[in-house]
């Protein structure tokens, strides 16, 4: 059975970004539960946290976490601030032709779709060496969604619809990219 890490980032003592009266540990986790909880319903699969929780959780035990378990993908939950707008994906440099492209191009792909019904931008897929997509041993991504310091974008993440559909986009993006069963 495939195992999918899900990691909901920031948490305990370390907020993320923080405006327009959201956190984005708050909202990384809500999404996180609802995209596990979701993939153990809807398909044969193994999804497990990073937390489950208000915890603080270091960059490199996460990855280890998922290294020790065996983990077949790593999925990183985040929301940007610094006045942009929109949604983007990260996997580790010099991976775009491996197979951590090809998940990427397929999640990035559902997710995009999804933002692009309310008309949000697709900022792109990207490479970066953020610890948690470097530090692991099986094909990772980070997932930044809309901007909290953007007002419109954060009106969508205060809208409660809103956030199911985001986990369910997430949810069917890992399902194909992984070809999961139902």
């Amino acid at each position: 059975m495939p195992i999918v890490v899900i990691d909901p980032g920031h948490g305990g003592t370390d907020p993320g970004a923080v405006a327009n009266g959201l956190q984005e540990k708050d909202l990384s986790l809500e999404i996180g539960l609802l995209v596990r909880e979701k993939l153990e319903s809807q398909y044969i699969v193994d999804a497990r946290m990073t937390r489950e929780s208000d915890t603080a959780v270091g960059l490199s035990t996460r990855a280890s976490y998922a290294n020790s378990i065996g983990a077949d993908y790593f999925v990183s939950l985040h929301h940007n601030a610094g006045g942009g707008t929109g949604f983007e994906s990260y996997v580790y440099p010099g991976t775009r032709n491996t197979e951590t492209g090809r998940l990427q191009d397929v999640l990035h792909r559902e997710i995009a779709d999804f933002f692009a019904g309310f008309g949000l931008f697709d900022r792109g897929k990207k490479e970066s060496n953020f610890a948690v997509v470097r530090e692991t041993a099986m094909p990772a991504i980070l997932l930044e969604h809309l901007f909290l310091d953007r007002t419109t974008d954060a009106n969508f993440l205060k809208d409660e619809s809103f956030i199911i559909s985001l986990a369910d986009a997430i949810t069917r993006g890992i399902a194909q990219a992984l070809s999961l069963q139902s």
